[in-house]
């Protein structure tokens, strides 16, 4: 979930002119290798190629970067190529990480990088119970640690669902949120190019034997947390409650009564 207010705060800096999704030579430690090639929409579509490890339950490079690692981003920088940018899906918190350091090293001054997540997004939107964790470098974590209520969490599902527009004010580049909702290739369908889901927990064949609308897509969380947006019915719901991995819980079964419910 917190990869997506990820994905939006990158959006706010394509409309201003500080990012660009084509972008490449994105670090400095990249140049004069085969990850200076990277862009940054290879990294937004969890297809960059560079090595990490997301299982959890043990010590692997997702669990070691967010429990050990005070510079959380060099960590992940510090990955080698293990494919060419966008051959392969691999789903990674350490590819957002590396996002926040670019996106706040876009900014000649520290301290608005810190304060733009806040003036950018959250009180346009009024998500006032918002907060980003940093690392102890002062690079927010992004990939995870953004705490909000599940009031804040509607809010900015419905502000995707209204394609990134907000009290009449534009706030994501016209067209953003579709071109986030647009299937990575690599992905095989499943991820979009823009740090959101477009099939469920548990994937395609978890979405089947539910009647889903077709343009439904998802912000996932930890442990059962999940926002469904679904700009076709009007709605967006949010589940917040805790389900560990290992019970099996699916919302969408929640997402299908919602929607009958609401015709």
């Amino acid at each position: 979930m917190t990869k997506s207010v990820t994905a939006a705060i990158i959006g706010t800096l394509v409309r201003d002119g500080r990012l660009s999704l084509d972008q490449d030579g994105l670090l400095e430690e990249w140049n004069g290798d085969e990850r200076g090639v990277i862009t940054l929409a290879d990294l937004m579509a969890m297809s960059s190629g560079l090595e990490f490890n997301e299982d959890y339950g043990s010590v692997t490079d997702v669990t070691r970067m967010l429990y050990l690692e005070p510079d959380m981003a060099a960590f992940a920088a510090a990955k080698p190529a293990v494919a060419a940018p966008g051959e392969r899906f691999s789903y990674s918190s350490g590819t957002t990480v590396l996002l926040l350091r670019i996106w706040q090293e876009a900014f000649d001054d520290p301290e608005e990088g810190l304060r733009w997540p806040r003036e950018a997004l959250f009180d346009p939107l009024g998500m006032r119970s918002a907060v980003l964790e940093a690392d102890g470098r002062g690079t927010y974590v992004g990939s995870s640690y953004l705490y909000a209520t599940a009031r804040d969490w509607d809010l900015f599902g419905e502000f995707l669902r209204r394609g990134g527009v907000w009290n009449g004010k534009q706030i994501l580049p016209e067209g953003y949120v579709d071109w986030m909702r647009e299937p990575a290739p690599a992905s095989g369908g499943a991820y979009g190019r823009g740090q959101v889901w477009l099939v469920g927990p548990g994937g395609a064949s978890a979405d089947e034997p539910y009647e889903l609308p077709d343009d439904v897509f998802w912000l996932l969380g930890h442990d059962g947390q999940s926002v469904a947006v679904m700009p076709s019915q009007r709605l967006v719901v949010v589940r917040m409650g805790l389900a560990p991995s290992k019970l099996g819980y699916r919302p969408q079964r929640l997402l299908e009564a919602v929607t009958h419910a609401a015709k």
